[in-house]
């Protein structure tokens, strides 16, 4: 069978404008036929195909589907703009900068019955596939608690949120992906140490709607870079590298005490250690596949306008929390239809 090459066109070509330039450029069914940079094109991404000022420029090329790379406070602009021309459309995390505007951007895509994504390539890292796979097969049991950790240097990508709505909502949504629940409520306190006007540190702790407990460590002014996820459960604890694409499940032991006076304490001991081999295909590429299938009406491997809403909603709950020193409650997002 014969897959039709679908008309890409890309919106933003800077700092992770320019990757997706990468992968569209090689993508199986799919040809990058232009992109929208008032800026130009700085990092020589366009590779021979035109490069416009405007959106009604662009979408002239005839476009099948549209990537959305452009700064977080010109998502729903731009968004509404395609959904109303009938362009399918994946939008960088996060959905939007504010719960409002990421309303109007599902609201969008819902009333004129077009497809759309958000951008969340964690959900195509193989560790966390390989986690969540687990997680769906009962390895560790029931959950108790998850905790992640993504920090690092300050990306000079960023200028127009802070490390909640830019680094966090990776956080904030692989959590609710690999437990396929939602959050209920979250504590958090951040700090301002870089000098800019956005949070740069955030520590966060929730909770999920099945009891568990989340716990989120989170800046951008460490110089290590850290990309883990740990999960806690009844057997032992799986542990995720999304750098290194590595998953290891460190077992609860399985030894009995002779010892009557300990029998009573049921705590756990140490078992054994295993590091899994996992195929490790590059997340953003696995990303554009799945777009490009629901484009073509075959897969639904991407988080949906529903689940970026939601990731939106726990961290401006989040934001609130961190000012005014109270846990907040996360409102249940609004249900919309996703054709």
């Amino acid at each position: 069978m014969n897959t039709p090459t679908l008309r890409a066109g890309l919106i933003g070509l800077g700092r992770m404008g320019r990757h997706h330039a990468r992968v569209l450029r090689s993508l199986n069914g799919a040809e990058l036929v232009g992109a929208l940079d008032p800026h130009g094109d700085r990092y020589q991404a366009a590779d021979g195909i035109p490069v416009v000022a405007g959106l009604d420029a662009l979408l002239q090329l005839g476009l099948d589907y549209a990537v959305l790379a452009c700064p977080t406070l010109l998502h729903e602009p731009l968004g509404t703009a395609l959904a109303a021309a009938g362009i399918p459309t994946l939008i960088e995390k996060p959905l939007a900068g504010d719960p409002a505007s990421a309303r109007r951007l599902v609201q969008a895509f819902h009333t004129a019955a077009v497809p759309a994504a958000v951008g969340y390539i964690e959900r195509f890292n193989p560790a966390l596939i390989a986690l969540r796979q687990r997680l769906e097969a009962a390895q560790l049991g029931d959950v108790f608690s998850i905790a992640t950790r993504r920090t690092g240097p300050y990306p000079v990508r960023i200028t127009d949120v802070g490390v909640i709505h830019d680094l966090a909502t990776h956080d904030l949504d692989l959590t609710a992906w690999i437990t396929n629940t939602r959050y209920t409520s979250i504590a958090a306190r951040t700090a301002h140490r870089s000098g800019r006007p956005h949070e740069d540190l955030l520590a966060a702790l929730g909770q999920l709607t099945d009891g568990t407990i989340t716990h989120h460590q989170v800046n951008w002014i460490s110089p290590l870079k850290e990309r883990t996820t740990i999960v806690t459960g009844d057997h032992g604890i799986l542990i995720a590298d999304t750098l290194t694409a590595d998953l290891t499940y460190w077992a609860n032991g399985s030894t009995r005490t002779q010892w009557e006076a300990l029998t009573a304490f049921r705590g756990v001991t140490e078992g054994d250690v295993t590091r899994y081999a996992i195929p490790k295909q590059e997340p953003l590429i696995a990303e554009h596949e799945a777009f490009r299938d629901l484009v073509l009406g075959h897969s639904r491997r991407t988080a949906t306008l529903h689940d970026g809403l939601h990731a939106v909603l726990v961290a401006n709950a989040a934001l609130q929390a961190s000012r005014t020193g109270t846990t907040a409650a996360v409102p249940a997002p609004e249900h919309f239809h996703h054709p």
